[in-house]
């Protein structure tokens, strides 16, 4: 028998791993005098179901890993390119920003942002690395960081996530009703010095007054 003081298990929210992919590529041109390399998101892989994510308070420290990437026709990078491997990010799902999703979902490209950093505690070749900090599906994330002048980029979500992403805001988004806006013809007429207007249906005499009056 189930003790009635036990309090009932919590269920844990919504969430995927992914490891994070950057890449460090030399810089052609001009620029290359003041910046001889920059950081890109190479990609964001899922590590796999949402159903085999552990539990919320499994936490990771994201050590990054050299790898090399296994679709690159060889010879088509340029010399002094290198991948980094960045495990175990958790993306988790919330209820109240069911509307940031749906924003993503009906974009031309679902996708996942990261947001990262140049790390001057971690160097390559004496330079900062890029480090990730927060990956998101969410457009209302992408947007805050992007007003807070923060480094964001994006690839295209893998098509398993997207039907996992749209079966949770198939299930927790409700748009806003539409206020209904006030017809014209109810809205108070002022005359052009910004007074209310008093209109009669009392028919004109001759005279231009009003009957009755």
């Amino acid at each position: 028998m189930n003790n009635p003081h036990t309090p009932a298990p919590t269920r844990s929210r919504p969430a995927i791993e992914v490891d994070v992919v950057m890449r460090r590529e030399p810089v052609v041109g001009d620029m290359s005098r003041w910046q001889p390399f920059r950081w890109v998101l190479a990609d964001v892989m899922p590590r796999g179901s949402p159903d085999e994510t552990e539990p919320d308070s499994t936490e990771y420290d994201h050590e990054p890993l050299a790898v090399e990437p296994v679709d690159v026709v060889a010879g088509t990078e340029a010399g002094g390119t290198s991948h980094w491997l960045f495990p175990r990010f958790r993306v988790m799902l919330f209820s109240d920003d069911a509307e940031g999703y749906f924003l993503n979902l009906n974009s031309p490209n679902p996708c996942f942002w990261v947001f990262w950093r140049a790390d001057e505690e971690r160097l390559l070749d004496g330079e900062p690395m890029a480090v990730p900090q927060i990956v998101t599906l969410s457009y209302h994330d992408a947007g805050r960081w992007l007003d807070a002048q923060e480094r964001v980029d994006q690839v295209p979500a893998a098509p398993e996530v997207v039907d996992w992403l749209r079966g949770f805001v198939d299930a927790t988004y409700q748009p806003e009703p539409k206020r209904r806006q006030r017809p014209q013809s109810f809205q108070a007429l002022k005359d052009r010095f910004g007074q209310p207007v008093r209109v009669t249906t009392d028919k004109l005499r001759g005279g231009g007054q009003p009957s009755g009056q």
